[in-house]
């Protein structure tokens, strides 16, 4: 079934056109065919099931699913509010058909991802399966008629996770929205730092050091649901850190909707907590800075500069706000398959109309891949296969968003074209081999053709490695929403120039016959490799042997393809850090409930 498929197909509708075989040239020929009317089903496949509600509800005696749509922060949310659960005896599953209770938590950046958000829920309670709700949706517009009837954690409550499992587990639904205050009455980074966690990846811990943000970004929904700033004080973020490497994690991650405001809030700056906490990592293990802003970062250019040519830093400046495709970083590492295109969609759709019944009608054929795509479109490497986005790197970019002054403003992002090159040029010159990540949106409702070439040079000049490609996605509430689209095809279009830029070049096949030191964190999506990163945060593949787990290892990069490498083993891997790491689902922060008691008890950011 090779000839199924010979080339990308840009839209749905390009499935049948009007060269295809009709349906009615289709059975003309079959004598025994019966047309029967179907029967409208309003209802789901599944029949509802009636929620268990319990009248006594012994606590901790649960199973609990939790998924997670979204960024690093949200990610982290999640990680919190998995430990004070299983701290509190409540079992932690990833087959979620075996839970009584899912705990969703959202993400508000993308449309398609509040809607696989939405479909969710509405899965969950057609299985009456108790469904807890968190992030940034329902923190954003809590009134949304899906979320009527559902308890909700709001982004700051999390540490409130455990009484709001329970009593919805008892049939009452909560909602806590409230917002945390220092002594001083200022807006708090969120809840303690210090809360049990348990990591996604045990080797890999990330630390929100602060939320929300300065900007007023035109298309941002995030700010409805995080607010305005607040930064965590210094000797919180640095203490969490140091525990962390004490239980085995080699790598962290700071997070945050903009790291580079950190601090502005209250007296201190973002290289000030840089240089205390490469004070506490280890030999061996790395840092690596979450998504800023060029406006934040031009004052403090050459501090940035020297704490990136350090040699536990990663030299990867990441720039991005809002924009970040969801990870499994989402969260579990970057995109590391590499399918032939045309060969994977043949075979994509050799089985579809290999199981597709004879006498189903066409259009059920076409509602049936729409769906499919639908489906696939959540996952950023089909996204990639697609040419509706382009490489993933966990955690985020340095966005300029467009090539052009006045989309800029429009975008009201608070810097020009002119600045973002001023701080690429600087850390180039001063970071040898530096990696600079950013997004692009295409198709922003005031771009002009010329306002997209613009875009075009700037991406031209730097061929970016890591280029993130988001299509214009019109946020309810926002001031985006308002404005006159670009229509569709020429959205589309624009994107495919870009992505078919973006992917005529290899921006690591000069690394070939290099000696690298790699630390190695993740399993590649293929399940094939184990995943490593070098010191400018490049993606490195190696054999999936044990020993390399959670090591660093010296290799020779023996071939390099559009997004990673491929590395031989030449030296024995060594052990980075102080520890071996936490086995995958351990409590990170306590280890028994009457510890996380006393802990609780003693912490004043706990009090609302």
């Amino acid at each position: 079934m090779s000839g199924v498929c010979s080339e990308i197909i840009d839209d749905i509708e390009d499935l049948i056109s009007s060269q295809d075989i009709t349906p009615k040239e289709r059975y003309a020929s079959r004598k025994n065919v019966n047309v029967r009317s179907r029967k409208r089903n309003t209802h789901k496949d599944v029949e509802p099931m009636e929620k268990v509600i319990l009248e006594s509800v012994v606590p901790g005696t649960h199973i609990i699913y939790v998924k997670t749509w979204g960024c690093a922060h949200n990610n982290s949310d999640s990680e919190y509010m998995a430990g004070q659960l299983a701290a509190h005896g409540y079992t932690l599953t990833d087959d979620k058909w075996n839970a009584q209770l899912w705990l969703l938590n959202s993400c508000t950046v993308k449309s398609p991802a509040e809607e696989h958000f939405r479909n969710e829920i509405e899965l969950g309670r057609s299985r009456g399966i108790h469904v807890v709700v968190a992030g940034c949706v329902p923190q954003g517009a809590p009134r949304a008629s899906y979320l009527q009837g559902l308890s909700i954690v709001g982004v700051q409550q999390i540490d409130r996770i455990v009484e709001v499992v329970e009593e919805t587990l008892k049939g009452h639904t909560v909602r806590l929205f409230g917002q945390k205050k220092t002594t001083d009455g200022r807006k708090a980074g969120g809840a303690s730092l210090l809360l049990p966690k348990v990591r996604k990846n045990p080797l890999i811990e990330i630390i929100s050091i602060n939320t929300g943000c300065l900007n007023q970004c035109t298309y941002c929904k995030t700010k409805h649901a995080r607010g305005e700033l607040g930064s965590y004080p210094p000797e919180e973020i640095v203490e969490r850190a140091r525990q962390s490497f004490q239980e085995g994690v080699c790598e962290i991650w700071l997070t945050s909707e903009d790291t580079g405001t950190y601090g502005r809030d209250i007296g201190t700056s973002l290289p000030e907590l840089l240089w205390k906490l490469v004070e506490v990592i280890p030999e061996g293990c790395r840092l690596r800075l979450g998504m800023t802003n060029p406006p934040y970062i031009l004052e403090h250019l050459p501090e940035v500069a020297k704490i990136m040519a350090h040699p536990r830093v990663y030299k990867v400046v990441l720039w991005s706000t809002h924009l970040q495709h969801g990870m499994s970083e989402n969260s579990g590492g970057p995109f590391s398959i590499h399918f032939p295109t045309p060969l994977l969609l043949s075979k994509f759709f050799s089985i579809i109309l290999l199981n597709y019944p004879t006498g189903c009608s066409i259009n059920l054929l076409a509602l049936n891949i729409l769906f499919l795509f639908k489906s696939l479109a959540m996952h950023s490497w089909f996204h990639v296969l697609m040419g509706r986005g382009d490489q993933l790197l966990s955690g985020g970019s340095h966005a300029f968003q467009s090539g052009s002054d006045q989309v800029l403003a429009d975008m009201k992002r608070e810097y020009t074209c002119a600045d973002f090159e001023h701080v690429v040029d600087f850390l180039q010159e001063r970071v040898h081999g530096i990696t600079i990540a950013t997004d692009i949106i295409c198709g922003f409702p005031t771009e002009t053709e010329k306002d997209f070439e613009d875009t075009m040079s700037l991406c031209r000049k730097y061929k970016f490695p890591s280029l993130f490609i988001n299509q214009f996605f019109p946020r309810p509430g926002t001031p985006a929403a308002k404005m006159i689209r670009v229509p569709g095809p020429e959205v589309k279009r624009r994107t495919k120039i870009l992505s078919e830029f973006f992917r005529s070049y290899e921006p690591y096949r000069h690394r070939v016959g290099e000696i690298q030191e790699v630390l190695v964190t993740d399993i590649s999506h293929d399940k094939n490799y184990y995943v490593s990163h070098n010191e400018c945060y490049e993606q490195v593949l190696v054999p999936k042997e044990e020993k390399y787990m959670g090591k660093m290892v010296t290799v020779e990069i023996l071939s390099a393809s559009k997004f990673s490498m491929m590395g031989r083993p030449i030296d024995k891997p060594k052990m980075p850090g102080l520890t071996e790491p936490l086995k995958k689902g351990e409590v990170s922060g306590v280890k028994t409930l009457a510890q996380w008691v006393g802990f609780k008890t003693k912490d004043t950011l706990f009090t609302v």
